[in-house]
């Protein structure tokens, strides 16, 4: 048997009881000195990996109690593991989600209003019409192609000027791109592809296009990663990722087709279900300061939501912004099943398996 402890008088014992009630409320608070627990904030996001973790240093050097937890992957996948959810969601935040997304979402009633701070200083076209708006913007990103000199010379493959040209026999075998069932660049494509030539015409320019395509992937980065290690000689991707690859030294040209380019925004919305109201706002509020759209959303992208303080991307052309088609999100959103449904009749074939 242990031996009695000794008798204490009665101060001895209100120090072991201090003692005792000082070490709870540092174990219940998580930190040695009785610092506060962070708060853990679950953010599904579609932001190309690489970028990630500079987002959450800064975020988290800014605001301490709180911890970023990602949930990453294309935006397809994202939007079908949040709609796989839709009856006990998971996410308290969705963040650097295509807007045609986040529409299709919020329609159903997924997202809660929310004005972050400084939502007045952000271009008008970047935000939910709605006061308060169901989702806010933070920049924007475009289709663009990866053309490898090396293996086109190779192959005596010229380079392509438009979308058009790439239909030609002489690319047959020689593309990939996205698919837009999981890849927001590939839906980007072909909802753009359908507005610039019409539905009627742009289900046949894609049937001539899959004749050429060697394969389609399950992200948007993916043909330009291929592209650029000489698997194909043409991916079509989107503009960060083919700037970034050519930057990094690929023998990469950057292809922006003359017909327009197909694009959308990078969005975010907070999620109706989540009890994390107060730290989702921080992170709503914190995304569209002034110092991160200058110094985070810049970098590689051209496009970004608060008007001034865009900065030259090279690679891209100083007038990018008028290369862009002019895109009816609600349309893309409204009719995002349909398209997708029809296009894996057509096409879902040449897929690459899922990992």
């Amino acid at each position: 048997m242990p031996e009695p402890m000794p008798e204490m008088n009665l101060g001895a014992r209100l120090k072991v009881l201090a003692a005792g009630a000082a070490l709870a409320l540092a174990t219940a608070f998580g930190a040695p000195g009785g610092a506060a627990a962070k708060t853990e904030l679950l953010v599904y996001t579609a932001i190309e990996a690489d970028e990630l973790p500079g987002f959450k240093a800064a975020f988290e050097k800014e605001v301490p109690d709180i911890e970023i937890k990602w949930v990453r992957d294309s935006t397809g996948i994202v939007t079908s593991k949040l709609l796989a959810e839709k009856a006990n969601p998971q996410a308290d935040i969705v963040w650097g989600l295509a807007a045609t997304s986040l529409m299709m979402l919020a329609d159903q009633g997924y997202f809660q209003a929310y004005a972050p701070k400084g939502l007045d200083k952000l271009d008008a076209g970047f935000r939910d019409k709605a006061n308060p708006p169901m989702w806010v913007g933070q920049r924007a990103w475009a289709a663009a192609i990866c053309f490898n000199t090396v293996e086109a010379a190779k192959k005596n493959l010229p380079k392509p000027e438009s979308w058009k040209d790439l239909t030609k026999a002489v690319y047959k075998g020689a593309l990939t791109m996205p698919n837009p069932n999981s890849s927001g660049t590939g839906y980007l494509d072909v909802s753009s592809w359908l507005q610039l030539f019409g539905e009627q015409e742009g289900w046949k320019y894609m049937d001539q296009l899959h004749e050429n395509m060697a394969w389609y992937t399950h992200s948007g980065s993916k043909p330009c990663r291929q592209a650029a290690a000489g698997e194909v000689p043409i991916g079509i991707a989107f503009d960060y990722r083919a700037a970034k690859t050519k930057a990094d030294g690929a023998p990469i040209d950057v292809v922006l087709p003359k017909e327009g380019l197909g694009w959308d925004m990078e969005a975010f919305a907070i999620v109706k279900t989540t009890k994390k109201l107060e730290a989702a706002r921080k992170f709503a509020d914190w995304s569209i300061t002034q110092s991160v759209m200058e110094n985070l959303y810049t970098k590689g992208y051209a496009l970004i939501a608060m008007p001034g303080v865009s900065k030259p991307v090279a690679g891209l052309p100083a007038d990018f912004s008028k290369l862009l088609i002019k895109n009816d999100f609600a349309w893309a959103a409204k009719n995002r099943d349909r398209i997708l449904d029809e296009w894996r009749k057509r096409y879902d074939a040449k897929s690459e398996p899922k990992s």
